[in-house]
């Protein structure tokens, strides 16, 4: 069994994972991050769960200030997506990345309609935020990936304008992206045109309602909480980094499902799963599967801190308690260890699967509310997390699920113990 998972699969998954598509799309959307923080600041202000304090923002006429930040970050995702995707995936090709990056811009705007029609008049001249969102996420991850490959193509093979030496890179590099970016620019217009004439459409209209739509509708399912709950501890179990790699892929599509619930609050509907609201969202994933880090672990660093009888798993314990409130676990994943350790892969796997399930059906039952758009760093401690993204139940029922992780791990960390017993007292006799 070892021999197949080294030999034949995890070889097989490292490279998928290193293509240049899930680098470009992983690291590409890291820059979507500090957005999505920064607006939930604000977005938590003008939604404070205490009503004192929105009448006080409110008398001093800064609620329409604050939304507008709110707007100015979570609605300019895809933007920031577009450049960051084109601009990695030309990076690591070797290649100065920020002309893709525009031209990726450009191709998106191209590929969008640009006027809007609102009371029978058409205005025209404007950037559609209706797409530079959540619902212009998928296809801001297509057009980055085909533009950084098409602009990565013509500079692979040295098809550009040329200057001889001594002239500054900057020039050199402003003038190579004309070529492609002719190219590009091309290219979008005859796809838009193609799209407007023969389909009455759009490029980013048709990717919402035949990719984007049902690829959210996928993971906002009991096949997706038990799909991300599954690979990521499997993954880890082997050593490989299985947060970042499920994160880098599905992380688009979860924050997709984040800004259509954030867009159902902004229409002034009720967030109900009956008016289209998501249950599997960012905030699922970090604050109910991934906290106190992968495999929810929090269970076996209180047992080391309370319960542990072996030297070595009280140290363990005392070392992994801080990093473990910010939602790091390596120390527990590799002093157990729980990577490649058979004993722990069925708590360490089945954690998360148990906590999303618990999460999903309450959600859908209507115990707890569904998450808004409000997102919190993934290192925020437990239980503020919870209240942060979705109030005091939810806080309340991650606690709950946090408590049952102690349970879920204690008969398997049990067994760790005596073992590390029995071996720390055999060296101590032959000592």
């Amino acid at each position: 069994m070892d021999k197949f998972f080294n030999e034949k699969l995890m070889p097989g998954i490292m490279k998928f994972v290193n293509t240049k598509a899930i680098l470009a799309l992983r690291n590409g959307m890291l820059y979507t991050m500090p957005l999505t923080i920064l607006g939930s600041i604000f977005l938590i202000l003008t939604n404070f769960p205490w009503q004192p304090v929105v009448d006080f923002l409110q008398s001093m006429n800064v609620v329409g200030p604050m939304n507008q930040a709110v707007g100015a970050t979570f609605d300019i995702i895809a933007i920031v997506g577009v450049v960051g995707i084109a601009y990695e995936y030309v990076k690591n090709e070797g290649h100065a990345g920020l002309n893709a990056g525009v031209l990726a811009l450009v191709s998106f705007l191209i590929l969008q309609e640009s006027f809007v029609v609102k009371d029978g008049l058409e205005v025209g001249g404007i950037i559609n935020k209706a797409w530079t969102g959540g619902r212009g996420m998928i296809a801001a991850i297509i057009i980055g990936l085909v533009v950084g490959w098409i602009y990565s193509y013509f500079l692979n093979n040295d098809i550009r304008i040329k200057f001889p030496e001594g002239v500054p890179s900057g020039v050199v590099n402003s003038f190579a992206a004309l070529i492609p970016g002719i190219v590009i620019m091309v290219l979008s217009v005859i796809v838009y045109g193609l799209f407007k004439n023969f389909g009455d459409t759009t490029v980013l209209d048709a990717i919402y309602r035949f990719i984007q739509i049902p690829l959210e509708g996928m993971t906002d399912s009991l096949g997706g909480v038990i799909m991300m709950g599954f690979i990521i501890p499997f993954m880890w179990f082997f050593g490989i980094h299985g947060s970042s790699i499920v994160g880098g892929i599905m992380g688009p599509i979860l924050q997709a499902n984040t800004l259509n619930n954030k867009a159902i609050l902004d229409a002034g509907h009720e967030l109900t799963i009956a008016a289209g609201g998501r249950i599997v969202t960012q905030q699922f994933l970090d604050q109910y599967m991934t906290v106190t880090g992968a495999g929810m672990t929090i269970g076996i660093v209180i047992f080391m801190v309370f319960f542990a009888k072996s030297a070595r798993n009280k140290e363990i314990g005392k070392l992994s308690v801080v990093s473990a409130l910010f939602n790091i676990n390596e120390p527990i994943i590799f002093g157990t260890p729980i990577v490649l350790n058979p004993l722990m892969a069925v708590p360490f796997i089945a954690m998360p699967i148990i906590s999303g399930l618990i999460l999903y059906f309450a959600q859908y039952t209507g115990l707890v509310p569904l998450f808004g758009g409000v997102t919190a760093p993934w290192t925020t401690p437990p239980i503020i997390s919870g209240f942060l993204v979705g109030g005091w139940k939810l806080a309340l029922l991650q606690l709950f699920n946090l408590t049952l992780s102690f349970f879920v791990y204690y008969p398997f960390i049990k067994k760790i113990d005596r073992m590390n017993i029995k071996e720390e007292q055999e060296a101590a006799s032959q000592a």
